[in-house]
């Protein structure tokens, strides 16, 4: 957001969208592709007022885009700005083989949190536009996530954000609050277009330009209020146009768009109890960044939280999670907290009492080189046998903070040593100097 605060060509698509803030971050991202089984479409869709209404027996698929493409219901957009950027993503085929690896397995659940809605089905392709699928893409204003979301409208929108998660990052919750946001600004504008432009801009920007035509006489649609827009906005809209006609039609753009099956790609796992990270994944049989990809919003190598805490995975591996974890018989968290009290509890320090590295704490805080923690900082550090059957209370897991600051230790006794240095030179050639004169008198 502005300021609120599978075959290749189809990749076509996606090029002028990497132009976007968020191009470093995307470009760089790793891709896997996900693959799945088609089934039918069971659920019936129904639009805000003016858009058609389809029910559920009128039509089957068993592809994604064919789904999104059934729904439709935004009226188009045609200027030269859709033109130019539908043509320009026909010109580079490369990146859609790394968009749509992102977007498997999340698009099915974000078409039908759409349908379940009655929604635009044409809305599932903004996150392309926001991040191409990329729920580690960051943005210069700290906008986080597939949709982009700002910390301080991820609040607004109760996504949790704090030392061990954030939910700007997750799939479920991120999707949930994206949508309830695209309705609030639909209701709030009586318009999709607009309400898209006040998802990047920003509300308030959006009524004072429309209050600003009002006062001029001039319409208040979305192309007459886009040359009071910053570009970014000027050009969103007819972004997300251009990679809807690409879908709606890919023929007519040589394109040919990867299957993406029409069937769940996850399920969500009940969390019953703290979990490492590695050990979930240990369970489910996945990797470690496999199952990273799907849970984006962890952010310790432990997963807290209350009951509500879900871990997204595979149907397949969630069977097989549920039989290892029956048959696990360990402790399946290792990791505790620790409140820092002072000074004197240095990394090094804790290391030993903890019976780690020094590294090993850093790793699992993010606490960067050449850095320490300051007191009231809480901390992750392994379970002892006092703790190693006690999960970390949700109390602490809301209010944990972590404060850093430049480590200057070395520094300092280097200061002292130069300054040391300094003054023993100094008397050195006062010494010298008075030796020398003392000479030149007796000669």
């Amino acid at each position: 957001m502005y300021d609120m605060t599978r075959t290749t060509s189809i990749a076509a698509a996606l090029v002028l969208l990497l132009s976007a803030p968020l191009a470093h971050a995307i470009d760089n991202a790793p891709v896997n592709a996900l693959p799945g089984a088609a089934v039918t479409r069971s659920a019936a869709a129904t639009f805000p007022a003016g858009a058609a209404s389809l029910k559920v027996d009128e039509y089957k698929e068993t592809d994604v885009w064919g789904r999104i493409r059934s729904g439709y219901a935004i009226p188009d957009l045609s200027n030269n700005l859709v033109e130019r950027h539908a043509k320009s993503y026909s010109l580079k085929p490369e990146y859609m083989a790394r968009i749509s690896g992102r977007a498997s397995p999340y698009l099915y659940h974000v078409v039908q949190e759409l349908e379940k809605r009655g929604m635009p089905t044409e809305l599932a392709l903004l996150p392309i536009i926001e991040s191409a699928f990329n729920p580690q893409a960051l943005s210069t204003a700290n906008a986080a996530g597939i949709w982009q979301f700002v910390p301080g409208t991820g609040k607004d929108f109760n996504l949790k954000q704090n030392t061990f998660k954030d939910e700007r990052r997750g799939v479920l919750a991120s999707t949930d609050a994206a949508l309830t946001y695209l309705q609030r600004l639909y209701t709030m504008f009586g318009d999709w277009q607009l309400a898209l432009a006040a998802y990047n801009w920003g509300e308030g920007n959006v009524q004072k330009a429309i209050k600003k035509n009002q006062a001029l006489g001039k319409p208040t649609d979305f192309e007459s209020l886009a040359d009071l827009m910053p570009a970014e906005t000027r050009n969103y809209v007819p972004k997300l146009q251009a990679v809807k006609n690409i879908v709606g039609n890919p023929s007519q753009y040589n394109v040919v768009l990867p299957v993406i099956d029409n069937q769940p790609y996850f399920t969500a796992v009940d969390k019953t109890s703290d979990i490492d990270l590695a050990i979930a994944a240990q369970l489910a049989e996945m990797s470690v960044d496999e199952f990273k990809a799907l849970n984006p919003q962890f952010k310790r190598p432990v997963i807290t939280g209350d009951d509500r805490t879900k871990i997204l995975l595979p149907q397949k591996n969630a069977e097989k999670f549920h039989l290892n974890l029956a048959q696990w018989g360990q402790a399946l968290s290792t990791w505790t907290t620790h409140r820092i009290t002072g000074a004197k509890e240095s990394i090094a320090s804790l290391a030993s009492k903890f019976g780690t590295t020094p590294e090993v704490i850093r790793q699992a805080n993010n606490i960067p080189a050449q850095t320490r923690l300051k007191a009231g900082s809480t901390i992750l550090v392994p379970k002892t046998s006092a703790s190693m059957h006690s999960d970390i209370a949700d109390n602490i897991v809301d209010s944990a903070v972590m404060a850093l600051e430049a480590d200057r230790g070395e520094k300092r006794g280097s200061a002292r040593t130069q300054r040391f240095k300094a003054k023993s030179t100094a008397a050195s050639k006062s010494r010298v100097s008075r030796n020398t004169d003392s000479r030149r008198k007796h000669r």
